[in-house]
């Protein structure tokens, strides 16, 4: 049977480099004290859409009915929940929660309309927090062995260059402008007619010099001070806009030459009339960019007729925190199935190997073989 388009069965190999991946995320999170929350992925539609049921990402969503009638969505995204789980907490407020997300979105490499995503939030945040959400988005990447451009912006800067020049349909022009990176100045000047705004392209594609003289711009010459005190690198785009209309100020968006959809992206928003900053990885891109080699040391204990020794060697080798199998069968057999589940060490535990209390530990990627002593436990 196939899965629904969109929707995918991750198992063998794909399910164990997404969980180190998500590893890697969960562990950097936590070193910059998050704490990881939990919540549902079925909520009540309207606390879904929620005060911007405009939004690309808000028109996208499942929506679903219960036995009871009641209109339901599957969660989209993690951010509007911090609503509920904000309230009454001491700020500021660090959380991290990484799962499942639905958007009923076209799909295109990296793009599934099931996806893990990994954020981390910081209700009663300053511009100190965004640069260190910066930060962590840089560790991880590194980490990850991926290669890519953090890119910034802030929208005060862009609704001060729109206000000056007296436009209307701010969020429908923001939206427009934040196409500059997938299409030519020429069909986003088109775009832009309907507004009479034609002239705001070559406004939101000078050098950045030209934006300093901008109040707003004030707030992105802090930020890159931080980052730079947290020695990450950043790159100025006066046209990045991401696609929510709640972002109120920074925003963050981490491109690679290698992929044609961002990476990650992050920003920052009032959640109960506290300012807060977010970042949100999504997993699949990370899947096909990341030069992590990622292999996991596995070993397959044989028995030869020798379960209770085979067993009790699997347990010590678990104890030592090695992943280990069991083969109950032929050693020929045994071969097949290593090979078929990407094990690279197996151990034989026959009869001679158990008088002797040595067992050999052959690698089948090298061919190399060493001698496993166990040491029989004092009473």
């Amino acid at each position: 049977m196939e899965t629904v388009k969109g929707f995918k069965d991750v198992t063998g190999q794909e399910a164990e480099k997404k969980a180190i991946i998500i590893e890697v995320i969960r562990q950097t999170f936590e070193r910059y004290g998050f704490q990881p929350t939990e919540t549902p992925i079925i909520e009540y539609e309207k606390f879904v859409k929620g005060e911007n049921q405009n939004d690309e990402a808000v028109r996208d969503i499942f929506k679903l009915k219960d036995r009871g009638n009641r209109k339901l969505a599957l969660r989209f995204e993690f951010t509007f929940q911090l609503k509920r789980l904000a309230k009454n907490q001491k700020l500021p407020y660090k959380r991290y929660q990484i799962g499942n997300n639905f958007r009923d979105e076209p799909i295109r490499p990296g793009r599934t309309r099931q996806f893990i995503q990994c954020d981390a939030d910081v209700v009663g945040s300053s511009i100190k927090n965004e640069a260190e959400n910066i930060a962590i988005i840089n560790e991880i990447l590194t980490k990850l062995k991926i290669d890519s451009i953090i890119y910034i912006n802030n929208r005060k800067l862009m609704n001060e260059i729109i206000e000056e020049e007296n436009i209307r349909g701010k969020e429908e022009i923001i939206r427009e402008i934040d196409k500059l990176d997938k299409l030519s100045k020429t069909e986003v000047r088109n775009n832009l007619k309907k507004y009479d705004a034609e002239s705001l392209v070559d406004k939101f594609t000078k050098p950045e010099k030209y934006y300093e003289k901008y109040e707003s711009y004030k707030e992105i010459k802090e930020l890159k001070k931080y980052c730079k005190l947290f020695g990450t690198k950043t790159e100025f785009r006066p046209f990045l806009a991401r696609g929510f209309s709640y972002y109120n100020g920074t925003v963050i968006e981490v491109w690679s030459k290698k992929l044609p959809v961002s990476i990650l992206g992050g920003g920052s928003f009032l959640i109960n009339n506290n300012q807060s900053t977010g970042i949100s990885f999504g997993i699949e891109p990370l899947m096909l960019l990341t030069n992590l080699e990622i292999q996991l040391e596995k070993y397959l204990v044989v028995s030869l007729n020798e379960d209770k020794k085979a067993i009790q060697l699997a347990q010590k080798l678990r104890q030592q925190g090695k992943n280990t199998s069991i083969f109950f069968g032929k050693p020929n057999k045994a071969f097949d199935y290593a090979k078929a589940y990407n094990i690279k060490k197996i151990i034989f535990v026959g009869k001679n190997e158990v008088e002797k209390k040595k067992f050999m530990i052959k690698d089948l990627q090298t061919g190399k073989e060493k001698i496993l002593t166990v040491t029989r436990k004092k009473n």
